[in-house]
């Protein structure tokens, strides 16, 4: 947060990452001292390792969080969490990175962490709908990212389970395999993240299994995450890289 040039920052999280022309960029929440409100704010990288605080490129009159970024037909855009303005709202980057605006109200009411992901020529959409008690958690279709949305017949795909309903990251894609990742808020608020191998996903039909390596991130018991750990953006190295970290 002491990197944070342009507001007071209390705290910094949930950073979510693009690559474009071979730069990095990384959209992160900072709570803003001032207002208690939370703004979302850009960091750059050539290397994806070292990176440069740049500005607050999204504030509103509500409080933002979590923001969810991808690409789509050559545009950018921001699935960030945007519960107190009573709606999943979708952003269209107007000017890449620094300039968004509200393009779209993806869904009415109050959604924690809305995780947005493409599969087999449709888009999905995991949202926790009990965001003060992260035991919920709904799942949508849609056409296209803008929608209409409509809710999965087997949603609530978690109920009445704090230990796997809040999404935790991106979802994400490995050797045609799908992952889900959860926050682990019995005892507290994102204390680990759990993963969830996604078996079967049709419009009719979910079903998961969590991985036998899960949790895959916990508590270090000292230092900045001495106490919790409750975000992933995961992204695979090129070989190369592979090669080079390994020795």
């Amino acid at each position: 947060k002491e990197d944070v040039t342009d507001i007071r920052a209390q705290f910094v999280a949930d950073p979510f990452m693009l690559q474009r022309n071979g730069k990095w960029y990384m959209f992160m929440e900072i709570l803003n001292a001032d207002t208690n409100h939370g703004e979302i704010g850009l960091a750059t990288s050539d290397d994806g390792r070292d990176w440069t605080y740049q500005q607050i490129v999204l504030k509103e009159q509500f409080h933002l969080s979590y923001p969810y970024v991808f690409e789509w037909n050559k545009d950018y855009y921001m699935v960030p969490e945007t519960l107190d303005s009573g709606a999943v709202c979708l952003y269209k980057a107007d000017d890449f990175p620094s300039r968004w605006s509200c393009v779209a109200r993806l869904l009415e009411g109050q959604f924690a962490d809305p995780s947005i992901f493409h599969f087999e020529d449709l888009w999905w959409m995991f949202a926790c709908s009990t965001p003060y008690q992260h035991d919920t958690l709904r799942f949508y279709s849609a056409p296209e990212p803008t929608g209409p949305w409509t809710e999965h017949p087997k949603s609530p795909i978690v109920e009445h389970d704090k230990s796997r309903a809040r999404p935790a990251g991106r979802i994400l894609k490995f050797n045609n395999q799908l992952f889900r990742l959860a926050q682990d808020c019995v005892h507290r608020y994102g204390s680990n993240v759990r993963a969830f191998e996604i078996l079967q996903l049709t419009i009719d039909s979910y079903s998961e299994v969590e991985h036998h390596k899960s949790p895959i991130l916990k508590a270090s018991g000292n230092g900045w995450n001495s106490s919790g750990m409750h975000h992933v953006d995961a992204r695979r190295q090129p070989r190369s890289e592979e090669r080079r970290v390994g020795k």
